[in-house]
């Protein structure tokens, strides 16, 4: 019997279509009135320069038109797959809580992402079911359905055949009117002439204006139907109706792969992987206990700087080292199945010593210099990465057809981990706490990177730092940044930039 661990596996049948056939949907009227508000609904919301109240109250209007179109059988078919909503909801949500334009960027794309999922998934199919390399290509799929079927479904549903039944008739009326523009054009002129009032009544009507020119109004109904066709490739994808064992993604479980590789030639690389690793870890962790002191001149600052990166790079690799030995590996019998776990777990289980010493240097690194976008980022990831090998651990003993699941969910943890933490207010909470205990404080990084996310903790130390000092007038200057709101109306509101604007109404700007 040959017995096969697995993490992930290449997409087979679920690849992307080049040209889906259009699908037969449930309600296809209802589709289109539906795509078509939803059109309308995206132009009057992203009608700005930037994204605020406007990006969560589409996602929930593109859901409050799935669960009306699918109605009660709808949603009992998209329940199974319904734990998708909750961080759709969470991570859009945070595009009006968030300033951050690099964590804006993690939260849209990460918002599309799950959208994208959630509209594969709506009708049938087990998201937990994907391999790991199924996630971008199913999504990839969803996002060339949504592209590719609007044309065949607006010819195949939309009749116009009663619509070209009534040019003929029209045409009379179509000559008339143009026989009547010029009788009428001299006809105002000459009752303009002889009545001043009726003069007033045709100058108020001809100065009518909606404030468009041909340019924006042209750009304006682009959009529109840009969005509308979006939206009805997305609903039309999502209300399809599936014939059973299509061979779509999430029906079934990933199959195992076709392994090459013996069991002795992966035993005897994990071995000594793993020979490598813990002389490494012993070392590590005798610094990490105060067991073991640095070499003559060499600072701890100087030590965290070299092989961080070094060290995350070898925690990532042992990771797809562990995965790619599980896919190829050809395991015989029990025996060699658990001598194969114990070592890949071995394995694991060394690189998060590895890892928490990369966390240690990390540490150092922002005690000696302070924090910064990149050594915040890097070290909420670290600590998400740590969770995604642990589960690989796991997984190795229990269904390793689910780890692709649990990586998921880890990297939508680490950017819920990031909102969560607000890098920003972090960043300027952490350093302006080293500037009170001694530390050299950064002023145009802090004034000049960071976004309206730190405008509270900026705003508290400014009122203890004196007034006519140079950092006072750098956080007054960016205030005076954040005073005006961001141009688009209501859909542009955003709750971080309301409330710097409002920490900033005291200040003192030129030209107020």
């Amino acid at each position: 019997m040959t017995t096969t661990t697995t993490g992930f596996a290449l997409p087979t049948t679920d690849a992307p279509p080049s040209a889906p056939a259009v699908p037969r949907m449930r309600r296809p009227r209802a589709t289109l009135l539906a795509a078509l508000g939803l059109g309308l609904c995206a132009e009057v919301l992203f009608d700005g320069p930037a994204l605020g109240l406007s990006f969560p109250l589409f996602i929930v209007l593109f859901l409050a038109a799935l669960l009306g179109l699918g109605g009660i059988e709808g949603w009992q078919r998209a329940r199974p797959n319904a734990w998708l909503l909750v961080p759709l909801l969470f991570l859009s949500g945070m595009v009006f809580v968030r300033a951050s334009p690099f964590l804006t960027t993690l939260n849209v794309l990460a918002s599309g992402f799950l959208l994208l999922l959630v509209t594969h998934f709506w009708a049938a199919g087990r998201v937990e079911r994907l391999g790991l390399w199924n996630y971008p290509f199913t999504v990839l799929g969803t996002f060339l359905h949504s592209v590719l079927l609007p044309p065949g479904i607006v010819y195949s549903e939309v009749d116009l055949s009663a619509a070209r039944k009534q040019v003929p008739r029209l045409m009379p009326v179509l000559r008339g009117a143009l026989l009547a523009v010029p009788v009428l054009f001299i006809f105002t002129a000459l009752l303009v002439s002889a009545d001043a009032v009726f003069e007033n009544a045709v100058a108020r009507v001809l100065s009518f204006d909606l404030g468009l020119s041909f340019v924006d109004t042209l750009g304006r109904l682009v959009f529109i139907a840009g969005g509308t066709f979006a939206a009805l490739g997305l609903l039309a994808h999502a209300m399809r109706r599936r014939r059973s064992g299509h061979g779509e993604a999430g029906e079934t479980e990933v199959s195992p792969a076709l392994a090459r590789l013996g069991f002795t030639e992966s035993l005897t690389l994990l071995g000594l992987v793993d020979l490598l690793f813990l002389g490494f870890a012993a070392i590590q962790l005798a610094f990490l206990f105060g067991e073991a002191h640095l070499p003559s001149g060499l600072t701890y600052a100087g030590y965290a700087r070299r092989g961080f990166f070094e060290l995350l790079t070898v925690s990532m690799m042992t990771l797809g080292l562990s995965l790619a030995l599980a896919r190829w590996t050809r395991l015989e019998g029990q025996g060699q199945l658990t001598a194969f776990r114990v070592a890949c777990s071995t394995m694991v289980g060394l690189v998060l010593v590895i890892l928490a010493s990369a966390v240690k240097r990390m540490a150092l690194y922002e005690s000696a210099y302070g924090y910064t976008h990149l050594r915040v980022y890097t070290h909420v990831f670290m600590v998400a990465l740590a969770g995604v090998l642990v589960w690989r651990a796991v997984t190795l003993w229990w269904r390793p057809e689910r780890f692709a699941i649990g990586a998921f969910v880890g990297a939508l943890g680490f950017v819920a981990a990031l909102n969560v933490l607000n890098p920003d207010a972090f960043i300027a909470r952490g350093n302006l706490a080293r500037s009170v205990e001694g530390s050299t404080l950064d002023e145009s990084y802090m004034v000049l990177s960071l976004s309206e996310d730190a405008a509270p903790e900026l705003a508290a130390h400014l009122a203890l730092a004196p007034a006519d000092g140079t950092f006072a007038r750098n956080v007054r200057d960016m205030f005076c940044r954040f005073s005006e709101p961001m141009p688009g109306g209501w859909p542009a509101f955003h709750l971080a930039r309301h409330r710097a604007a409002k920490l900033g109404q005291p200040v003192s700007c030129p030209g107020n």
